[in-house]
């Protein structure tokens, strides 16, 4: 007879075996808090300018080096279900602004810091959560008056260069003014003239080797690849786009051909080379000097080609080809036929250039009216490109959200500083437990200016000492320079700006997961299906 062994009471007990389950404060939520303390510390060193880098290798063994904490968290593989939380609001706040994502973790892992210790004191984590709701609205309020700089013309480079050179900063720092150009300029060309901006048309190729300040941006697009015929230039080129394979043609149902003499060999071979220069002949007395497929090109089709003088390029990717589209005005064709003057697509200049050793081919337009534009990166290493990549990326984002709303808040920790000072004066108007959560959601902004001066090596308590004194004295705008000994600094005056949306979603994200973590009383982790079953001894009962 087996050996009964009787579950636990209570709700484990209709549980499968295996399963977990955690309730009450010292279980669930400050367990869930821990959890989360700790991943907001991981992220916290990589904010700012100075911020340092992480290396994550992620489960297939590609290694990144960054401090991007977008891409950090993309990478990592958490399973602590409270730090999963944290990591969707960061991830909504990418999807909504581009920018930001390290803000929203660090907040939310303060404010659920700065609850334990009221929850220790006795203040129930409900009443926390509201309180929190509470400063969230203040703090919304006060941030319209916040504002000190508007981009108010999207096609003013000037304007848009002093508005993105922030959110650039904090990724390369000593590379910004180079770079914000770059996005300015790539961003501005395509700006439509009605439609909304679209952050996939500023492609970015990286090719190695030069330096970073040999990079260009692109009227079009440009792919690291060699043409397929002899052909490697061709002006004011129509284009012919087809997503099949240019060779001789299968036939969609088997057949079999029964041939008995060479003769019959010959014609039938002949047959086919005939209609496939045929169909290649109908493609060039329609105009088009290119050909671009998304499959193989045969050597017969390579033969005709090169007689008619076409030039022949090969995209793998069928986004690409759907890109190139948009950019040249064509229309893809599944079949090997002769395209409509509507279906040919136009380009300016269609070449084989060679940047480094790495052969290109550039579709370059020189009208204004480009849909997409290219921003060709150069540097020493791949890793290094990827976090230009990013760094471009969020400049890129930026110029999406000042085509919505142009509106910036003061940068280098003023901004939060100056929250946290308001927060304070509002928490002792409040008669109720809330205003005890409404100070130390103060406290949790003021991490900000410490995370930014602990990261530039300044002593950070003396530093927010200095902050929170100009900014009870009136001065907004006063902030970290990571730069001076001074170690404050006017945002405005040295021109640093972050965006009133970045900073409006950022604590609308962070409060909604710190309140959500906190009404979490229990967490029962059910055991799961499948898994590696257990090994039978040898001899054992069911095997007889």
């Amino acid at each position: 007879m087996a050996l009964h062994v009787p579950k636990a009471p209570g709700f484990a007990q209709m549980l499968k075996e295996g399963a977990r389950h955690y309730s009450g404060l010292e279980e669930a939520v400050i367990r869930n808090i821990n959890a989360c303390k700790e991943f907001a510390h991981s992220v916290k060193s990589a904010y700012g300018p100075n911020g340092m880098n992480k290396m994550v290798i992620n489960h297939i063994e590609k290694q990144f080096v960054t401090s991007d904490a977008a891409t950090i968290i993309r990478e990592l593989d958490v399973e602590h279900p409270a730090a999963k939380l944290m990591i969707m609001g960061s991830q909504m706040q990418d999807s909504e602004v581009g920018d930001g994502t390290n803000f929203v973790i660090i907040l939310a892992g303060a404010l659920l810091e700065c609850s334990e210790e009221l929850i220790r004191l006795g203040v129930t984590p409900t009443e926390i959560a509201e309180g929190f709701e509470k400063a969230l609205d203040k703090c919304i309020e006060i941030l319209s008056s916040l504002v000190c700089y508007e981009v108010k013309d999207c096609r003013n480079i000037q304007e848009v260069i002093k508005g993105i050179k922030t959110s650039i900063q904090s990724k390369q720092y000593g590379n910004e003014d180079f770079l914000a150009d770059l996005v300015a300029r790539a961003s501005i060309s395509i700006l439509p003239e009605k439609t909304t901006f679209n952050v996939d048309n500023v492609r970015v190729c990286k090719v190695l080797g030069a330096g970073l300040f040999s990079s260009q941006v692109v009227q079009g697009m440009v792919f690291k690849r060699e043409v397929e015929g002899e052909v490697t230039k061709v002006e004011k080129a129509k284009i012919a786009i087809y997503s099949c394979a240019v060779d001789i043609m299968q036939t969609e149902t088997k057949g079999t051909v029964l041939i008995k003499t060479a003769d019959e060999l010959m014609n039938f071979s002949r047959g086919e080379e005939n209609l496939l220069e045929l169909q290649i002949k109908l493609i060039a007395d329609t105009g088009a000097k290119v050909v671009v497929a998304g499959a193989k090109f045969g050597d017969m089709a390579l033969h005709y080609l090169n007689k008619y003088g076409l030039m022949a390029v090969r995209l793998n990717s069928k986004f690409d080809l759907r890109r190139l589209c948009k950019t040249i005005g064509a229309t893809v064709l599944p079949r090997l036929t002769a395209p409509t003057p509507q279906e040919l697509g136009y380009c300016d200049l269609v070449c084989v250039e060679e940047l480094g050793d790495t052969p290109i081919v550039a579709f370059r337009l020189e009208s204004k009216e480009s849909r997409i534009s290219t921003v060709v990166i150069r540097g020493a290493t791949d890793n290094y490109m990827d976090d230009i990549e990013r760094a471009i990326d969020d400049g890129v984002n930026t110029f999406k959200c000042i085509s919505r709303d142009g509106r910036f808040v003061p940068g280098a920790g003023a901004t939060e500083a100056e929250l946290a000072v308001q927060l304070t004066k509002y928490a002792d108007t409040l008669p109720g437990l809330e205003q005890y959560a409404v100070r130390k959601f103060a406290t949790a902004l003021e991490s900000f200016p410490k995370a930014l001066a602990d990261n530039s090596g300044h002593k950070s308590n003396v530093v927010l000492e200095k902050i929170l004194d100009a900014h009870q004295n009136g001065k907004k705008n006063i902030g970290v320079d990571i730069d001076s000994e001074n170690s404050t600094c006017d945002a405005l005056e040295k021109n640093i700006f972050d965006l009133y949306l970045c900073k409006y979603w950022g604590l609308k994200y962070a409060v909604g997961a710190a309140a959500t973590i906190l009404r979490v009383d229990q967490i029962i982790m059910a055991k799961r299906a499948g898994g590696p079953k257990p090994r039978q001894k040898a001899g054992s009962d069911d095997e007889s």
